[in-house]
């Protein structure tokens, strides 16, 4: 039902770590995990330390694009840092979703450093019996 848009994420990744981190015009890439649950989608993206009013959630059509910031935490005048390995700037991911997935209802969830979006499954998508109308008498072929 998902399809993946970036087929170079590693190698963006790598560059990432030796280049540094993302910005709003280049951003770096987030992790995540899509997987169905009965009748919908999941789609669980990692940022730890990013403020809920910090994403943002766009659906077009059926691209889903998902964007946050990371900022640096204010410190006091008199502290030196020693060591700075979490990442920080901007972070991107863009979905195309399946046309059998319902954009109407997505619900997001913010938990613990994890933004857990829920996708249903349109309707129109579900397995359904057919029912045959006509004559239920037997037909005899002749030849």
């Amino acid at each position: 039902m998902l399809m993946r848009t970036d087929p170079f994420r590693d190698l963006d990744r790598l560059t990432q770590q030796l280049l540094g981190s993302g910005t709003w015009s280049r951003p770096s890439a987030m992790p995540m995990d899509a997987y169905r649950e009965g009748d919908e989608y999941v789609v669980a993206f990692d940022l730890p330390g990013v403020t809920p009013e910090a994403i943002d959630i766009d659906v077009e059509r059926n691209m889903l694009t998902v964007k946050a910031e990371r900022r640096p935490v204010a410190k006091a005048d008199d502290v030196q840092v020693e060591l700075s390995e979490r990442p920080l700037g901007a972070f991107s991911r863009q979905i195309v979703l399946a046309d059998t997935l319902d954009t109407e209802h997505i619900t997001a969830d913010y938990d613990a450093g994890v933004l857990t979006l829920r996708i249903p499954i349109a309707e129109r998508a579900k397995p359904r019996k057919i029912s045959i109308g006509g004559e239920s008498a037997p037909r005899q072929i002749r030849g």
